[in-house]
């Protein structure tokens, strides 16, 4: 019997129902997505995503009461973005947020399409990674067309440099062609490893000072952003103790 094929939970968050009602036909011809909401209301959508994992989410950029930058910025731990909008003069702010794509309205089926295959590609290169990768204590980073393994206890720190990475270990730093999210992921079970900020991670065993605003690891000052403040601050005062 054919295996059928793995399917995406995703939701779409979008002020207007005739564009939630695009977005749920596309999704309804491709097999590997299972839709899961449509909010025209995104603390709807918020109360959903803080009890519920979704694997990808499409979100309006202009609503009422509410910029689904700055929304995508307040969800704890986000899922994978595509951004779909009427405008076009938020793309480099979207991408800033390590968004999968940027959809402009009104969006064609193939552009649809693309989107799509761009999040699929994105987590099956997750996924080829070790499944058991849980019970080691490296990971393998490709850098200058090289595999490194690098040991997870190293790791000091990680910066996004939009679609690259700069991996900063006690014994090297490594600079790879992946986006922050997507070490993000494969990085997921190791407890050590918290995102603080858009653009950084730190491994919390190598810290040596930290306020409310702020982490310290060698020399670099590393910024604390107000999304991830409150988990990250219950997070280290608990390691603390």
């Amino acid at each position: 019997m054919e295996e059928k094929p793995v399917k995406y939970t995703c939701i779409i968050i979008d002020d207007e129902p005739i564009a939630i009602r695009v977005i749920s036909n596309y999704l309804e011809k491709l097999d590997e997505f299972k839709l899961v909401g449509g909010y025209s209301n995104a603390l709807d959508a918020l109360k959903y995503l803080h009890s519920n994992r979704v694997d990808l989410l499409f979100l309006d950029i202009q609503m009422p009461g509410i910029n689904g930058l700055e929304f995508f910025k307040s969800i704890p731990n986000p899922p994978e973005v595509i951004f779909t909008t009427a405008f076009r003069d938020y793309a480099a702010d979207a991408f800033e947020v390590d968004a999968l794509d940027y959809l402009v309205k009104p969006i064609p089926f193939e552009r649809f399409l693309k989107a799509t295959n761009k999040f699929i590609e994105f987590r099956k290169k997750i996924e080829k990674q070790d499944t058991n990768v849980s019970h080691l204590n490296y990971i393998i980073l490709k850098s200058d067309k090289k595999n490194f393994r690098v040991n997870v206890d190293d790791i000091l720190y990680i910066e996004s440099l939009d679609d690259y990475i700069r991996v900063h270990s006690k014994q090297s730093k490594l600079v790879c062609y992946m986006r922050l999210n997507a070490i993000g992921e494969l990085l997921k079970d190791f407890d050590c490893i918290v995102r603080v900020h858009r653009s950084f991670m730190v491994n919390t065993n190598n810290i040596s000072v930290f306020t409310h605003y702020s982490i310290r690891i060698g020399d670099k000052q590393i910024p604390i952003s107000r999304s991830y403040r409150d988990i990250v601050v219950k997070k280290l005062s608990k390691t603390s103790q």
